[in-house]
């Protein structure tokens, strides 16, 4: 069964591929919010709030791990990247790991600057010898102009765009419409936090990385997903709660289920993009990181820590163990 088919057979599916882009690529997606500032000439996004207490958990909170040697600890901690302002999430053992950090290393360094994905846009996102008109069937452009009126556009603007572009757009809008927020996402609560704490801030790969990776998917995947954002537009943030729920309670296995084992069934080339290679280079790095020294917090999106081929598995293929707290 091809991808466009398998995302055509039912909601449930188109919602879990805006739920995978969300998880796997999950930054340049909440970045995304402003695109349609970005094409349209709308207002500006707001400016990064300021570090933001986090409630508490209930029980014991979102998963984490801890990867040691003779002079390094390497705490990984998995997030998802854009929530509801009221998530309660907030741990102990996860504030005391942050604290115990002499730095902090999130996906990429930048995810509050919304300046540099202005010029990605313009570079991966526009493709005016391929318009949307001459892709989609009309019935499927008038859906598009109806579904564009939640981020201020029409089908006609949005027509020189890439179906990844419009895609991430289209899924991103239902969410924040339901109150989810990329400003509350854990990644933008870790790197304000840092800053207040004067601890230095890295990242395992640059937006501009991020950006090429879906801008690489095939034409054929990328008007797949286009087509699954306008199917499951009106119920897209029903998977994202639960993913959330699993998340916060520390349920891994949920996570697999709903967001990895999900995502390769729908596509095993977005499975293979933006998990498995990235899975690999970040274990690279962490392997660079344990041969050196000191106390490293690493925090990416919850699905990277997750499945056969999390960052984990992969470093346990190796010899290193990622021990769960």
């Amino acid at each position: 069964m091809t991808f466009s088919s398998r995302l055509k057979s039912t909601t449930a599916a188109s919602g879990r591929a805006a739920l995978g882009a969300a998880l796997g690529l999950g930054l340049t997606f909440a970045l995304l919010g402003a695109a349609p500032a970005v094409a349209f000439a709308q207002e500006p996004a707001a400016a990064p709030a300021a570090a933001r207490a986090v409630i508490q958990a209930q029980g014991p909170g979102p998963a984490l791990w801890t990867i040691t040697d003779a002079d390094s600890t390497l705490y990984l901690f998995g997030t998802v990247h854009v929530l509801r302002p009221e998530t309660a999430w907030g741990s102990p053992r996860v504030d005391a790991a942050f604290a115990a950090s002499d730095r902090i290393i999130l996906e990429i360094a930048n995810p509050d600057d919304q300046a540099a994905i202005q010029p990605l846009i313009q570079q991966f996102g526009i493709s005016p010898t391929r318009p949307l008109s001459s892709l989609l069937t009309p019935d499927e452009i008038a859906r598009l102009d109806a579904a564009a009126v939640s981020i201020g556009a029409t089908a006609a603007q949005l027509d020189p765009l890439r179906p990844w572009l419009v895609a991430l757009s289209l899924s991103l809008a239902p969410m924040l419409k339901a109150g989810y927020d990329p400003q509350s996402g854990v990644d933008l609560v870790l790197k304000a936090r840092a800053e207040a704490a004067g601890k230095p801030v890295a990242g395992l790969e640059t937006i501009d990385k991020q950006v090429g990776i879906l801008a690489a998917l095939s034409e054929d995947t990328q008007l797949a997903f286009l087509r699954a954002a306008l199917d499951a537009y009106d119920d897209a943030t029903t998977e994202l709660d639960a993913l959330v729920t699993a998340w916060a309670g520390g349920d891994v296995e949920a996570i697999n289920r709903l967001g990895v084992v999900e995502m390769r069934e729908t596509s095993e080339e977005i499975y293979q993009a933006l998990l498995v290679r990235r899975n690999t280079d970040w274990a690279d790095q962490i392997q660079t990181l344990l041969a050196g020294s000191g106390t490293v917090f690493i925090a990416v999106g919850a699905a990277h820590l997750a499945g056969d081929d999390s960052v984990q598995e992969i470093l346990e293929d190796r010899g290193v163990e990622a021990t769960r707290q």
